[in-house]
Order: structure tokens, then C-alpha cells, then sequence
């Protein structure tokens, strides 16, 4: 053989065993269409998922550009974010707040008005052990065993049944946003691209994704974090996020 043509061969060899440049891992968020309106469905399947609010001072974050500044090294990590639980002027949490298994704000059950006092309304909780779940707030047990839960509300679908005082298709229609819990455990967060009904989007869950039980966290505020994606929504200030980092 030529040497010439050896050298080519043994170049090209050497190119294709380096690593290529580097890459953004996909996103796990993906887009769905469902009755004529469209969805982002977020899976942490493998990733680590965390709910931030504040920092070690006490004062809420309310951007995603904030959140990330606290996370330093970890913002690196972050898989997607998205708002997670209703809150107050200041950003507070009005409903139950778990950060690192401490009890930041008690769990609130109290009647009033708005759609997070439309009963039944529930907490999103994570364990230390990863493990997830979408329970009423009646039904919440405080536990050693929880890492992270916020309370937010109403309830989307409660053992597979949609919240008793939705309509079909109501006519409140907004961009909103809510966690349910797949089939296999894994927690999935949507997002709506549209403005939808809370009756459509209880179905969205029910009908495409399998979900028994759901929780809507927020409309008007709806906001994703997908770096992947290039997408950090900044029109409202938010109260509560729910953190999915990477499964490094």
C-alpha cells in the first residue's frame, strides 16, 4: 500500500474514534396535540426532582434566571423547571411547603375561594427515596420519608376521575400547567401550549398520558424552563418551582 494512502487511512481511522464535539442531551420535554390543542409533557423518568422556592435568607426566587444564579455549579444539571403551587403577593407559598424534609409552610385547609380552594384540592410530594406522588390534601400523612411536597390545587383527576365540579369544556379557558403521576411512577409535568379548560386538561392526562391522579398547579403564571430547548418563559413572577436535574 501507497504510504500516502496509508496515512489517509490511518487519519481517518483516528477522526472517527474521537469523540465528537460536544452536545445538548434531548430534552425530555415533547410536544402532543389532543382534542385540537396542544401540550408540552415534561418526564423526569431519570432524573432527581426537587422543589425550590427561596433562598437561605428567606426571599422567593420568582425567575427561573434566579434560580438558576442559587443552583451555581447544578443550574449545569437542570433538566427542566417549571412553577409548582400556588403563592402569594411575595412568593410565598400558601398551601404546604417541604424543602429538604423541612416543613417551611403548614398544609392549608381551609375553604375559600379560587382554584385553590376548589376542593378537592392536593399536594405533590417526592420521597427520599425518589419516589413520587399525587394525594388530596385530606389524604396527605406527614412523613419522615418526605424529601420535598407543595399543595397546590384544585385536583385534575382523583383515582382516575376527573374533579367533580368541571365542566366538559368550560369556558375559562387558560395556558396551565400540572403534574400527574404515570402508570409506571414516574411524575410527568405538562404544560399547555394553548389556552385549555381545566376539563381538557384533566382528560389530556386521563386519556393520553394514563395518569390516575393529577394536580394543576397554576394557569396565567404557567412557565417551563427546557434548556435543551432554549426555552425559559420570564412573564410572570413565580412562587414555588419544581427542579428536575439530570441523571448524571
Amino acid at each position: 500500500m501507497r504510504p500516502v494512502l496509508l496515512a489517509c487511512l490511518l487519519l481517518a481511522a483516528c477522526q472517527s474514534e474521537q469523540p465528537s464535539a460536544a452536545t445538548t442531551p434531548p430534552s425530555p420535554c415533547r410536544g402532543a396535540t389532543f382534542e385540537q390543542s396542544r401540550f408540552t409533557v415534561c418526564s423526569a423518568k431519570s432524573g432527581k426532582v426537587e422543589i425550590r422556592t427561596s433562598d437561605a435568607a428567606g426571599n422567593p426566587y420568582r425567575t427561573f434566571a434566579a434560580l438558576e444564579a442559587a443552583l451555581g455549579e447544578r443550574g449545569e444539571q437542570v433538566a427542566f423547571a417549571m412553577n409548582a403551587g400556588m403563592f402569594d403577593e411575595q412568593g410565598d407559598a400558601i398551601g404546604l411547603l417541604i424543602e429538604d424534609g423541612e416543613e417551611l409552610h403548614a398544609i392549608n385547609r381551609r375553604e375559600g375561594g379560587g382554584n385553590f380552594h376548589m376542593l378537592p384540592n392536593g399536594v405533590f410530594l417526592v420521597r427520599g427515596d425518589g419516589s413520587a406522588e399525587v394525594v388530596t390534601s385530606e389524604e396527605f400523612e406527614p412523613s419522615d420519608a418526605i424529601a420535598f411536597a407543595t399543595q397546590s390545587g384544585p385536583m385534575l383527576l382523583i383515582d382516575g376521575e376527573v374533579h367533580p365540579d368541571f365542566e366538559q369544556d368550560g369556558r375559562s379557558r387558560h395556558f396551565r400547567n400540572g403534574v400527574g403521576i404515570a402508570p409506571d411512577g414516574t411524575p410527568v409535568f405538562v404544560i399547555s401550549q394553548d389556552p385549555v379548560s381545566f376539563g381538557k386538561m384533566a382528560r389530556f392526562f386521563r386519556d393520553h398520558l394514563r395518569v390516575e391522579d393529577a394536580l394543576y398547579f397554576d394557569g396565567a403564571v404557567s412557565s417551563l424552563w427546557d434548556p435543551a430547548n432554549g426555552r425559559r418563559d420570564t412573564h410572570s413572577p413565580l412562587g414555588p418551582m419544581v427542579v428536575v436535574f439530570k441523571d448524571r
